[in-house]
């Protein structure tokens, strides 16, 4: 009895450390740059490179981006090009609360109260749009990205539920940037 009561304090002991030594994830931040709009201009980086790592069932000549809600970065949106030669067009939702999947390909959504929110993002789920949301750093909203903005960087979280209930696909490797691997 006393070997297994030793063998146990040390366990006790020694699994704190143990438990600090495994690697906490951090997701692959963009530095922010300088200037006035330093933070818009990141959040159209950001999501241009969302949109790049997107694929919708059929090819889009031009991927129309939807801003819903009071956004606070959204000013360099119309600045984003995609590299597949696929333009964005910027669309506001009038009504935040209508159902946006027929009229947009991706859905920014800014600051909205949460039954406007779990309506837009529900009138999206199951369809082909990538949803994005500006103001949520818990990642609650059931939106498939959640910017997370610090006063020196960017960053995103990827909600694996909210893809894998999208009809466009993300490609894998933006799971292990949202979880801090390169």
């Amino acid at each position: 009895m006393s070997g297994l009561r030793c063998l146990l304090f040390w366990l006790l002991l020694l699994m704190p450390g143990a438990l600090l030594a495994v690697p906490t994830f951090q997701p692959a931040m963009m530095p922010l740059g300088k200037g006035p709009d330093a933070v818009a201009a990141s959040t159209a980086r950001m999501v241009g490179a969302m949109l790049e790592y997107s694929r919708w069932p059929s090819a889009r000549p031009a991927v129309r981006l939807c801003i819903a809600g009071a956004a606070r970065h959204a000013d360099r949106l119309a600045d984003i090009r995609l590299s597949s030669g696929a333009g964005v067009e910027l669309v506001a939702i009038g009504a935040p609360g209508e159902p946006a999947p027929d009229r947009c390909d991706a859905l920014y959504i800014g600051r909205l109260d949460s039954p406007t929110l779990g309506r837009l993002i529900a009138g999206a789920r199951g369809e082909a749009v990538v949803t994005i949301a500006e103001d949520d750093p818990a990642c609650r909203s059931g939106a498939m990205f959640c910017l997370l903005y610090t006063p020196q960087s960017l960053s995103f979280q990827l909600s694996i539920d909210a893809v894998s209930r999208s009809a466009v696909r993300i490609d894998p490797r933006v799971l292990r940037l949202s979880k801090g691997g390169y």
